[in-house]
């Protein structure tokens, strides 16, 4: 009970701002671009950004070794004839098939059928006047936990329904066709013996004969050869700022409604999971998880201040 209440205490503190402070910071002067109901939008504080760089540090210069490089060898098979070759003739003699013929008793015949069209009542909404949406003024971030309380504002779409009537109408649901029916004519078989490949002669050669003959033969000959043997280096990476932090474009936020002990919980176990330490995984938002998901915010380049939906991705958590 003593945690759900600190929870609400805490949306509590950061759900109050005067509309009037609002109008007065130029930041604020724009609308979220995207009106879709039921999300929430802040604009906060974006990290440095630091460019990575990387040179190069001679580890070892460059310098030449000889090595003798031995002959190397390899042995190569000869072929020698002892006899030539030739052709021999064979006589292949003729075959058979018995083919099949058809001769037709009765033609094909065709019967045409028509099928009317077939329709069926149907009903239908028609819209009288579309949905609409309104803004809610910028509102405090529930989930902002900076310490200047006009670090995070937001601001919430809202849904007006759409209206609509309804009404009756016919529509076809299969056209007129016509059916043809086709009865096949009718046959009778006529089988016969016919020559399938004449009679032929064909030659058929031989290949001459041969011994095969080994012989070691030198592939490279014995060298000297100079190595060149290149420097080594090592890499240095070094950061430098690239960008000043400043605040962002109006970026997406978890709403109050759909923050819960649970969400925190998880936000917890996730930072822990990265190396942050949050303390006990207790539901609030206290200072140590705070702290450690500021740290993670900036460790990766993403908008500072608050549960917002690019953070909530990067750590895994759905919503």
């Amino acid at each position: 009970m003593k945690s759900t209440f600190a929870l609400l205490l805490f949306l509590g503190l950061f759900t109050t701002i005067a509309i009037g402070q609002i109008a007065e910071d130029t930041r604020y002067n724009d609308l979220p671009p995207n009106a879709e109901y039921g999300k929430c939008y802040a604009k906060c504080k974006a990290p440095d950004v630091f460019e990575t760089f990387t040179r190069k540090v001679l580890v070892e210069a460059a310098y030449t070794k000889r090595k003798a490089i031995p002959a190397t060898y390899e042995t190569v098979e000869k072929k020698v004839m002892i006899a030539d070759g030739g052709i021999n003739y064979k006589t292949i003699p003729a075959t058979y098939k018995t083919v099949t013929d058809k001769e037709i008793i009765e033609p094909e015949q065709k019967i045409v059928n028509i099928i009317p069209a077939k329709y069926e009542t149907r009903t239908r909404k028609i819209l009288v006047k579309e949905e609409t949406g309104e803004w809610v003024k910028k509102k405090k971030d529930p989930n902002c936990f900076s310490d200047n309380p006009e670090d995070c504002l937001i601001a919430c779409y809202e849904k007006i329904p759409a209206v609509y009537k309804t009404e009756t109408y016919d529509v076809m649901v299969s056209k007129e066709e016509t059916v043809e029916k086709i009865i096949p004519a009718k046959y009778k078989t006529i089988t016969r013996q016919v020559v399938d490949t004449p009679e032929k002669i064909i030659e058929i050669p031989y290949e001459p004969t041969y011994n095969t003959v080994e012989e070691r033969v030198v592939v490279t000959p014995e060298k000297i050869e100079e190595i060149a043997v290149p420097a080594v280096y090592k890499e240095v990476t070094e950061k430098r700022l690239s960008k000043k932090g400043d605040y962002t474009v109006w970026t997406e936020i978890l709403c109050a409604n759909k923050t819960s002990a649970s969400t925190i919980r998880k936000l917890q176990r996730a930072l822990r999971a990265e190396g942050y330490s949050v303390g006990t995984v207790d539901g609030k938002l206290g200072t140590r998880t705070q702290t450690s998901l500021r740290q993670f915010q900036i460790d990766n380049g993403l908008p500072i201040g608050n549960l917002n939906m690019e953070t909530l991705k990067s750590l895994g958590i759905p919503h």
